[in-house]
């Protein structure tokens, strides 16, 4: 019982701290630490993060619009077009033999990590507003739906993907682009964890609320830091962490 309460405390840190600072899914992190090391069937270990996730990006999501960094407009269609390309993707996978890229999401971390340190996003609010609300809109969609389609294509970066497009073609600033991102995950996250959970059946009581809590409570730490640091400070704390995560995730995938 001890080790489990370790593993599912060292998930929920990774978890919590790529979530708050950088709209990361909880999946990527949660989902390998239990199935390595606790040896849980795949299905419910990611049933369980898809879970941890829907709080903890809610709090998060949360956090970041009381501190007016949060775009809810172009989050909800963005959002639309995810779940709605998500199935198009999942479905066309289907049909393609072994159409299955299990590190991808895991080489993306590591890439943004190294790319918020060496490039950071310092785009302002300023900049941000000047584009045009048409123009923007129009992008959320198509963006949404290359999104939705590359993560039910694939099956994973969703949170890590939308942080790219957020920041490198929408143009959003650090912080409103990792709101937005939290923002989308806790709704995509809530319909994963309840398909897997109907699908599924019920998971393992005691790692589904050690992992929400401690993923919570993680997120909820990362996201405050987040919004009382500057844009250069956030840059590096985005890039650390998810370079860290990025190599503790690959090491761990290659213990399986």
């Amino acid at each position: 019982m001890l080790f489990k309460i370790f593993i599912c405390f060292l998930a929920g840190i990774g978890a919590g701290l790529g979530t708050g600072f950088a709209g990361m899914s909880a999946a990527a992190v949660i989902s390998p630490m239990l199935i390595t090391f606790l040896g849980m069937p795949a299905y419910e270990a990611v049933g369980i993060a898809l879970a941890s996730d829907v709080l903890a990006s809610a709090v998060s999501a949360y956090t970041y619009g009381k501190n007016k960094n949060l775009d809810v407009r172009n989050g909800l269609m963005m959002m639309a077009t995810v779940l709605l390309f998500t199935f198009v993707g999942s479905w066309t996978a289907s049909r393609v033999p072994n159409a299955t890229m299990g590190s991808f999401s895991v080489f993306m971390t590591l890439l943004l990590g190294v790319k918020f340190i060496v490039k950071p996003v310092m785009t302002t609010r300023e900049a941000m507003a000047s584009v045009d609300a048409r123009k923007r809109f129009a992008q959320s969609v198509v963006c949404g739906s290359g999104i939705g389609f590359i993560c039910g294509f694939v099956g994973a970066g969703g949170g890590m993907m939308m942080l790219l497009i957020l920041t490198s073609v929408l143009g959003y600033e650090l912080k409103t682009a990792v709101g937005t991102s939290v923002f989308i995950m806790s709704f995509t996250a809530l319909t994963g964890a309840v398909s897997h959970f109907m699908i599924g059946g019920a998971p393992d009581p005691w790692c589904l609320v050690l992992c929400v809590a401690f993923t919570l409570f993680w997120a909820r730490v990362a996201a405050l830091f987040a919004n009382r640091a500057s844009a250069k400070t956030l840059n590096r704390a985005v890039g650390i962490v998810l370079t860290v995560l990025g190599a503790a995730i690959l090491a761990v995938n290659l213990l399986k």
